[in-house]
């Protein structure tokens, strides 16, 4: 057998150890892992002396605003700064025009995905208070899992009520899909902003004002009591305080199937910045004080968070610095940023390249029923990987990054280790930090691969359909009404 890849004089990466290694490709997946000598004949070899061998990062969080706002980004632009962020595998939200709350405008985004991506995707159907009964063809139509606003954010998609929350809870707990959540509180944040606003308050810091950790204190604590009762899978995104911690870890020692994420810009960002990026630092939930940086990272080493995103949310340099910070769009640009930002870490001895390779590319494969497919270096796995030059610096210029978003609180920041050759499913997309011609629309959905555990459904007598479903007023009910 002749293999079409052989990357040899490497440093492969897992979970658990950091070891030199060959690695053979054939087909777009990995068939050989080992010493040089005991690897096929290939078409074609790389030496990659010098450099670490890491599975393809897999950002679960990602907003490519295609359809409804290609200004902003679209699938194109938006996998490119994945590859170059080392980045092989996104998971894209559904706040787009139209959100994706049914299965023909499911259908429709799959297609525009596959025609643009460069790496491979997963899409997010819209978990409602108006799609509970489209669960179903979102199902069959190929959602990786499910995004439900518990508080509002770009796209102002509305909140579900707790009732109606309990009930797309039932209904998802059935298929076994993981539901994503936006947790913060809407009433408190709405009634925050309303008095500020009416206060004169129109400075960036009156956004965290508005939205205090509160408000995903008691999100958090809600979520997981209903994904407790009903068994539904739940994953927290973008945790940003430290207060939000203590729900979290008492909900997964109560055996809750929660996960969480943070996010760059809750470990390297905090207040101290708002001076200097003003309402470029905007985003949901917001930049917070820098002494919840240090339990955070303490949450990631301990498990209680499980992996790195980003939200990578981009908008226009004129949507970014609007005077008044109610009216300056949310978010900002990172996949292409989040490896070298936590590789520098790396490099500062604050963790290990295994750490950063199980919160980048093994939980999330391993919690999103991905595993061993993605996010892992043996035969048999998706040849994902990404290339990385721990000795290159950069220093981060938002008018040289992939995405059309040209202004982020990145910008001027200096980073040490950079991906340099990013490969999906055995083909390279990003070569010696170039975009490779021809990979656009390389990118597939995966959820066709997607395994998640059987259900265990809580509470099945208790459900809305199931109180409901065929009941008839008895003449005793009849005649007292």
């Amino acid at each position: 057998m002749t293999a079409d890849l052989v990357i040899n004089n490497g440093i492969v990466v897992t979970p658990d150890a950091a070891f030199p290694a060959s690695v053979a490709i054939k087909d777009g997946k990995v068939i050989a892992v080992g010493a040089a000598d005991a690897m096929p004949a290939a078409h074609e070899t790389l030496d990659a002396s010098g450099l670490h061998i890491l599975p393809g990062a897999i950002d679960v969080h990602v907003h490519f605003r295609d359809p409804g706002y290609p200004n902003k980004e679209d699938w194109e632009s938006g996998t490119a700064a994945a590859a170059f962020g080392g980045v092989t595998t996104v998971f894209d939200m559904p706040n787009t025009i139209p959100p994706t709350g049914n299965g023909t405008i499911l259908a429709e985004k799959h297609a525009i995905a596959a025609a643009k991506a460069h790496v491979d995707f997963g899409l997010y159907g819209l978990l409602g208070e108006d799609t509970i009964d489209n669960v179903p063809e979102l199902i069959a139509g190929g959602v990786i899992g499910f995004k439900l606003y518990m508080g509002n954010t770009f796209g102002k998609i509305p909140s579900p009520s707790t009732g109606a929350m309990l009930e797309a809870f039932e209904v998802v707990a059935e298929t076994g899909k993981r539901i994503s959540l936006h947790a913060e509180t809407n009433s408190i944040m709405e009634r925050r902003q309303t008095r500020l606003t009416q206060a004169g308050r129109r400075e960036p810091l009156a956004h965290l004002d508005s939205r205090p950790a509160v408000v995903a204190v008691e999100a958090v604590s809600r979520a997981c009591i209903l994904s407790e009762w009903t068994g539904a899978r739940i994953h927290i995104l973008h945790i940003s305080s430290a207060d939000e911690l203590r729900p979290l870890r008492e909900a997964k020692a109560r055996g809750v199937d929660v996960t969480g994420e943070s996010c760059p810009q809750y470990l390297f960002l905090s207040t101290d910045d708002y001076s200097r990026f003003g309402g470029v630092i905007r985003v949901n939930p917001p930049v917070r004080e820098k002494d919840n940086q240090e339990p955070i990272f303490a949450a990631l080493q301990d498990g209680t968070i499980d992996m790195i995103a980003t939200d990578h949310a981009p908008h226009t340099p004129e949507e970014k610095t609007r005077n008044d910070i109610w009216a300056v769009d949310c978010g900002f640009p990172g996949v292409e940023t989040q490896m070298p930002a936590m590789l520098t870490q790396v490099n500062a001895g604050r963790m290990s390249i295994s750490d950063y390779v199980r919160w980048s590319a093994y939980n999330p494969a391993r919690h999103w029923g991905l595993y061993p497919r993605k996010g892992a270096i043996q035969p048999g796995a998706d040849a994902d990987l990404a290339l990385v030059d721990l000795s290159l610096e950069w220093v981060v210029d938002d008018a040289k990054i992939q995405s059309r978003s040209k202004i982020s609180p990145w910008h001027g920041r200096k980073v040490k280790g950079l991906p340099v050759h990013t490969i999906v499913r055995g083909r390279f997309v990003m070569r010696d930090r170039t975009l490779v011609a021809g990979t656009k629309g390389w990118g597939r959905s995966v959820h066709a691969i997607q395994k998640m555990p059987a259900p265990d459904v809580r509470n099945a007598g208790k459900t809305m359909r199931a109180v409901t479903n065929g009941f008839r007023p008895s003449p005793t009910t009849e005649s007292a009404a």
